[in-house]
């Protein structure tokens, strides 16, 4: 089993030394991944609703602070050397497609190979229209279009492309990312869509656990939305076991107990023995890389979270 780290773009993360802190020590524990969240404006006003808790309301939208994901995933790259750097997601209506393909080709350029794509359809309708997309209702049609776009800028030499949303031709898109064919791409989301997207074009999944509507909060909730995204997969005639499975554990917690919505005990809080257990029925589920949190504010609170999971539980599993 894989674990990897997920880091919001704002508190310590806004520091810049404290950001290369936390990622050098993350690299240095022999962690996988570490991911970057996606906001680049705050609404003053959302009434979205988040699709993360149960009450609803996104917790974030105190002070605004949010630092450019990509900008941020590329800095991190040049002070590592083997940490591989997600989008943990990339909301893809947030961007242009080709400005998209472009920054994530210079940034696996750069990191030499280092780069996951996670991606996602995005939730914040405010957000989506403040920065301008052409729909929030049919985002989906935008993603599936996106992805295409981008593998066709990515990889062929005179690179043409004609949708509803994402149209292009004429033009040379070099260079090439460094990873061939192209850097992985993990579709994110929980839902059937995702699961869809995920098994007929990802090269992996990447749901979060706690979604209240498609729940990821137990083994056997996890089986079978794996069992579903692999299904699509068959459907679209592609090996379902070369799709790597990945989940977003964000509210992970040594020495603390949380439940979900049926009162359970929610899997990867609580005792060490309780989340080693949790991480091998997991994996024995088809887990191939368990993503964390582990965050705060305060800095030195991160680095010791980060120094109790590396002591306590990665040498047991």
């Amino acid at each position: 089993m894989k674990i990897g780290l997920h880091v919001g773009t704002r508190g310590a993360a806004l520091d810049p030394d404290a950001l290369l802190t936390i990622a050098n020590k993350t690299e240095t524990l022999g962690f996988s991944h570490l991911g970057f969240s996606d906001h680049l404006v705050i609404a003053n006003k959302v009434d979205s609703p988040y699709p993360y808790t149960k009450s609803r309301v996104w917790f974030a939208q105190d002070s605004g602070d949010c630092l450019d994901q990509l900008t941020t995933l590329a800095f991190v790259a040049a002070g590592t050397t083997s940490l591989r750097l997600l989008t943990s997601v990339m909301v893809i209506p947030h961007r242009p497609p080709m400005l998209t393909a472009k920054m994530l080709a210079t940034a696996d350029i750069l990191s030499r190979g280092r780069v996951t794509v996670g991606i996602g359809a995005g939730w914040m309708e405010e957000e989506i229209n403040l920065l301008g997309a052409p729909t929030f209702k049919r985002r989906g049609k935008l993603v599936d279009e996106t992805l295409a776009a981008m593998r066709t800028l990515w990889t062929d030499a005179d690179p043409v492309f004609e949708g509803e949303f994402v149209s292009f031709s004429d033009l040379k898109f070099e260079p090439k990312p460094s990873q061939k064919p192209h850097p992985p791409i993990w579709v994110g989301g929980e839902t059937k869509p995702a699961r869809r997207r995920a098994g007929q074009v990802g090269d992996g999944w990447y749901p979060v656990g706690n979604n209240p509507s498609s729940p990821y909060d137990n083994v056997a909730r996890f089986a079978a939305g794996l069992a579903d995204m692999r299904g699509y997969a068959e459907d679209a005639g592609r090996d379902p076991e070369t799709i790597e499975i990945a989940l977003n554990g964000l509210w992970f917690r040594m020495d603390e107990t949380f439940e979900n919505e049926d009162g359970q005990r929610m899997p990867f809080t609580g005792s060490d023995a309780a989340i080693i257990d949790d991480i091998g029925a997991y994996g024995e589920a088809g887990l191939d890389e368990l993503v964390i949190g582990f965050e705060s504010d305060d800095l030195q609170v991160s680095l010791d979270r980060l120094d109790a999971f590396a002591d306590r539980i990665m040498p047991k599993i």
